[in-house]
C-alpha cells in the first residue's frame, strides 16, 4: 500500500501559446526559399478552385507525395505509460478470473495518480473505468484491498453504460467534454458493449467495433483499453488465443495478453505488442494480501534513443526566460547552426516534432503565410502543482 504520492508534471503552454494540442498539420505546399516569389492571391484562389473540382470527381484518389509527407507536421501519439500504453485502442485479454480486473484497476490507479508503475513512467490524467461486470460495492472492496484509503478524484467508475452505436458513443463524448484532461478509458469487458445479438463473431464486426473505439481514441488523443477474453484451445501464436477473429488485432494499436500456467498461480506473464512500442514480455507476481501485481522481470530491456544533437540545438532557442521563437526556415537554420539547409532542417523537425516536445518540452509549428513559411517554437512550462492546463 503506497505511503506517499509522487508529484507529477504536466506540460503547460506559455502565455500566448495555442491551447490544446501543441502540434498542428501544416499545408502540403513546398517550403519556399527565402527569396522565392509568392503567388498572388488570385492565383491561389484559382488553384484552390481547380483542386476542389478534382476532389469532387468520383474517380479522384487522394494521395500525398513523399515531399508533401515530409513537409507536414503530424500529431505524435503521446505515451500514457512510457513503453507500455500509448494513445489509441488497446486490447488486454486473458482467461476468466485470471486477475485482469486487478491489473487494469492497477493501471487506472497509477494513471489517475501519476505514480510510477513498476519501472515505467506514467503521465497523469483523469481515468474512466467502465467496470460493467461489477457493482460499486465490489469495486470499493477491490480498491480498498489494493490501496487502502489512498484515494483520488481523478479515477471515475461506472457499472452501467450504453452499447456501441446505441448510447455509449455519446456517453464517452460527454465525459470527454466534462473531463478534457482524460488520458485513459477502460472498458471491462468488450462483450458488455456489443449490441444484443452481437455474439456471432465475424472479421468485419470485430474490426468495426475496435475501429469505432480507435477513431474515438485518435480524435481525443487518449488510450482506450478494452478488456476481452481468450479462447480455451491453445494456438501456435499466443495472440490467436484472443476470442473472436483476427479483426480485433488487425484494427487495435496494441494488445496485452495475460496468461497463467495454472489459475491458482500467483505468477503470470503479459505479452505486449503495439505499433508504437517495443514488443515485451512482462513477468508478474501477485501480492496475496493486496492482490497488486509486482514486476519481477522483463524479457528485454526497453530501447532508448541516443541523444539528438539537432533537437538539442533547436531546443536551446527557447527557455523559461525566452518562451517563444519565431522566424523563417532560413532564420531557424542560421540560429540553430547545425549544418543543415533550411529546407532539410524543417523537414527533419516535421518528422521529429513529437520527440522535440516529449523530451525537450518544445512545441514546433511550421505554417505557410503569404510572406513565406513561419516557424514557431514554444517552450512548454512544467507545472508540478496541478494537472490543469493554464491558458
Amino acid at each position: 500500500m503506497p505511503e506517499t504520492k509522487e508529484k507529477t508534471t504536466a506540460l503547460v503552454p506559455s502565455v500566448g501559446a495555442d491551447r490544446g494540442q501543441p502540434l498542428h498539420n501544416s499545408t502540403g505546399q513546398s517550403i519556399p526559399d527565402q527569396n522565392a516569389e509568392i503567388n498572388p492571391p488570385e492565383e491561389d484562389l484559382q488553384e484552390l478552385y481547380r483542386r476542389m473540382q478534382r476532389m469532387a470527381d468520383p474517380r479522384y484518389l487522394h494521395t500525398v507525395t513523399m515531399t508533401e509527407l515530409y513537409q507536414t507536421t503530424y500529431k505524435s501519439r503521446p505515451p500514457i505509460i512510457d513503453g507500455l500504453l500509448y494513445s489509441g485502442a488497446y486490447i488486454i485479454a486473458g482467461a476468466p478470473k485470471i486477475g485482469k480486473s486487478f491489473l487494469v484497476a492497477q493501471l487506472a490507479y497509477h494513471v489517475s495518480t501519476g505514480q510510477k508503475l513498476w519501472e515505467y513512467d506514467v503521465h497523469q490524467g483523469t481515468v474512466l473505468y467502465l467496470a460493467l461486470e461489477d457493482d460499486f460495492g465490489r469495486i470499493q472492496n477491490r480498491m480498498f484491498m489494493m490501496y487502502g484509503v489512498e484515494d483520488t478524484d481523478k479515477l471515475h467508475f461506472a457499472t452501467v453504460a450504453g452499447k456501441i452505436g446505441n448510447g455509449l458513443d455519446e456517453q464517452l463524448e460527454n465525459f470527454m467534454r466534462e473531463h478534457p484532461d482524460t488520458k485513459l478509458i477502460i472498458i471491462d469487458t468488450m462483450q458488455k458493449i456489443r449490441e444484443a445479438g452481437g455474439e456471432a463473431y465475424s472479421y468485419a464486426s470485430d474490426y468495426e467495433i475496435i475501429g469505432v473505439l480507435k477513431r474515438f481514441a485518435d480524435r481525443h488523443n487518449i488510450c482506450v483499453l478494452i478488456v476481452h477474453h481468450t479462447r480455451k484451445q491453445p494456438s501456435g501464436d499466443s495472440f490467436e488465443m484472443i476470442s473472436g477473429t483476427t479483426g480485433l488485432l488487425g484494427c487495435a494499436d496494441g494488445s496485452l495478453l495475460m496468461q497463467k500456467k495454472k489459475r491458482t498461480d500467483l505468477t503470470a506473464t503479459v505479452d505486449v505488442v503495439g505499433r508504437d512500442q517495443q514488443d515485451q514480455i512482462l513477468y508478474l507476481r501477485k501480492d496475496p494480501e493486496t492482490q497488486i501485481w509486482q514486476l519481477e522481470k522483463t524479457e528485454n530491456e526497453l530501447h532508448k534513443e541516443p541523444p539528438d544533437a539537432t533537437l538539442e540545438a533547436v531546443s536551446k532557442l527557447v527557455s523559461s526566460d525566452n518562451r517563444e521563437w519565431t522566424g523563417s526556415p532560413s532564420e531557424l537554420a542560421e540560429a540553430a547552426d547545425v549544418g543543415m539547409a533550411a529546407n532539410a532542417l524543417t523537414k527533419y523537425l516535421n518528422v521529429k516534432s513529437g520527440r522535440l516536445l516529449d523530451e525537450y518540452h518544445v512545441s514546433y509549428e511550421n505554417k505557410a503565410k503569404h510572406t513565406g513559411r513561419l516557424v514557431k517554437l514554444t517552450y512548454m512550462i512544467i507545472d508540478a502543482i496541478d494537472y490543469e492546463v493554464i491558458s
